[in-house]
């Protein structure tokens, strides 16, 4: 999800403003992290795909594996061309039966348009998430970070996240352990930006790069 190149979405600003404005936590962490970006939209089925293969896996493992199925693609990196291989082919690039499984369901639910992208700028959050976590491999967790760093939807919490559990923890109950209950009714104080305030709060985790993109 690092990116050195990246966009701020339009709503960026006014959401800023508003969470400044309304949260003292966020009047201490915004200024402390001015540049953000998050990723240049890419394809819905690479961006997927990636996630599908990266799970649970160390930065470096999940790397090369994604490397070795990327050149095992070749130029056809995409439904059809995923489809055309099969298990054992992409167990010899370095990825897992189970995980080749999940790629061959998420190719098949491209293809046979089981979801579709060009609906997606028009439905709303969760109708989106309900859409991908048909796929097999896909839960609610990944779907979401596909909302945030993908569409750049502005009001998604991932209130089950572990880096946003423990920012949450430490800037607003002393370290004490925090519920889904008591993430979810301190969000509301950030909606409609959520995406923004989550955004700030896993910031804060680093506090030595002020700098940091998504």
């Amino acid at each position: 999800m690092i990116s050195e190149s990246g966009v701020k979405p339009d709503y960026w600003e006014q959401a800023v403003e508003t969470l400044i404005a309304q949260d003292r936590v966020m009047r201490k962490l915004i200024p402390l992290h001015q540049e953000v970006c998050l990723n240049a939209k890419q394809g819905a089925f690479v961006v997927l795909a990636r996630a599908l293969i990266v799970q649970r896996m160390s930065a470096l493992k999940s790397q090369q594996v994604w490397t070795q199925f990327k050149k095992l693609c070749g130029n056809s990196m995409n439904p059809a061309g995923v489809l055309s291989l099969d298990v054992k082919q992409l167990n010899a690039a370095g990825v897992t039966k189970l995980k080749a499984e999940c790629l061959l369901d998420l190719a098949d639910s491209f293809a046979n348009k089981k979801v579709q992208p060009t609906r997606w700028s028009k439905m709303a959050d969760e109708e989106i998430i309900a859409e991908l976590t048909t796929i097999r491999g896909i839960g609610i967790w990944t779907a979401q970070m596909f909302l945030i760093f993908n569409l750049h939807r502005p009001d998604v919490l991932p209130y089950e996240d572990p880096r946003l559990v423990q920012a949450i923890s430490t800037q607003y109950f002393s370290g004490e352990p925090v519920s889904r209950y008591e993430i979810k009714e301190l969000a509301e104080n950030w909606a409609p930006w959520r995406t923004v305030a989550t955004w700030y709060l896993w910031c804060s985790l680093n506090a030595h790069s002020t700098n940091s993109k998504l």
